[in-house]
């Protein structure tokens, strides 16, 4: 199986903050750390990044396994890769809860490629 890391593409515009479309989620994800699995909810994605709200902060560059279910035309496509974390904040002083943002390292071609026709869905009807 080979896995893809993020493909190089011209830089984007100055006042265009993201290279790749993410698209708004909201599904269950499972974040395996150290000390071991944790549940998690799905903010939005790209095919280079995931970003989701949990109940403990994770340190900055601290690598991780995520998996979880994309819905697929016709049901669900199991996801599984690697990250590393590139931010973390509290989303409030009052909640103990956490948005982190994922760097996709890892991840089997099929399953990036997966991602990328849930993205492409989403902006279509988004539109």
């Amino acid at each position: 199986m080979s896995v893809s890391k993020p493909a190089s593409e011209p830089s984007p515009k100055p006042d265009e903050r993201r290279r790749w479309t993410r698209a708004k989620a909201e599904w269950p994800l499972t974040v395996v750390l150290d000390d071991g699995r944790h549940e998690a909810r799905v903010r939005d994605i790209s095919r280079a990044g995931i970003c989701f709200f949990i109940d403990r902060p994770i340190a900055e560059m601290t690598a991780l396994k995520l998996e979880f279910e994309l819905p697929v035309d016709g049901g669900m496509r199991r996801i599984a890769g690697t990250g590393a974390v590139v931010r973390c904040d509290r989303i409030s002083v009052a909640v103990d809860h956490y948005e982190v943002a994922v760097f996709l390292q890892e991840l089997p071609d099929p399953d990036r490629a997966t991602i990328e026709e849930y993205v492409a869905l989403w902006k279509q009807r988004a539109s």
